[in-house]
C-alpha cells in the first residue's frame, strides 16, 4: 500500500491507495506538516484525487462518485451505505433515515448507517459530512474536529446549514 501526504488551503491531507484503487483518505490537518522536499509522484489516478481535492478545499467544488475505491477493506453493507452517500453531491444533504429507507430498512436502519458512515475510511470521497439527523442538526462526525469540521465542508459546499 502507498501513500502520499498534499497540501489544501484547510492544511495536510493524505491518501492510501493499492492496485484496486484508494484504501483511505484523511481530511486535511491544518497543524500537520510535509517534511521533507516535493513527494514522489502518484499514479496519474491518484494524482487526479489530489488536484481534485485540492480545488474543492480551494472553492471549486467537485464530486469524488468516479474514484476508483478498494471496497475490500469495507464489509458489503458498509459498501452500500457508501454508494448511496455518494448519490448526495455538492451543496446538498440527506438524513440517515433517507439513506435507510433507500436501502430498505426499517426504523432502527438510521442507526446502523450511522454507524457504518462513522466507520468510512475515505471521507469528503464518501461524503458521510452531506448526512445529518432527521431534524437537520449536525451529529455524529468521526473525522478530527468533529461536528466542527463536517460544518465547515457543508458551508465550503453552499449547503444550508440548520440554525444554531
Amino acid at each position: 500500500m502507498s501513500t502520499r501526504n498534499f497540501p489544501t488551503a484547510l492544511g495536510v491531507a493524505s491518501v492510501w491507495w493499492n492496485e484496486h484503487g484508494l484504501t483511505r483518505f484523511h481530511l486535511p490537518d491544518a497543524a500537520a506538516k510535509i517534511i521533507g522536499g516535493a513527494p514522489p509522484l502518484a499514479p496519474p489516478a491518484i494524482e487526479d484525487v489530489i488536484h481534485r481535492t485540492q480545488n474543492h478545499f480551494a472553492g471549486k467544488l467537485h464530486d469524488f462518485a468516479d474514484v476508483a475505491l478498494d471496497w475490500s477493506v469495507v464489509t458489503p453493507f458498509q459498501k452500500k451505505v457508501y454508494v448511496a452517500a455518494m448519490a448526495v453531491k455538492p451543496g446538498h444533504t440527506t438524513t440517515y433515515g433517507e439513506i435507510a429507507r433507500h436501502l430498505g430498512l426499517g426504523p432502527e436502519g438510521s442507526r446502523a448507517v450511522g454507524v457504518a458512515l462513522g466507520a468510512n475510511p475515505w471521507p469528503l470521497i464518501v461524503p458521510c459530512h452531506r448526512v445529518v439527523a432527521a431534524n437537520g442538526k449536525m451529529t455524529g462526525f468521526s473525522a478530527p474536529g468533529g461536528i466542527s469540521t463536517k460544518t465547515r465542508l457543508l458551508a465550503l459546499e453552499g449547503a444550508e446549514l440548520p440554525l444554531a
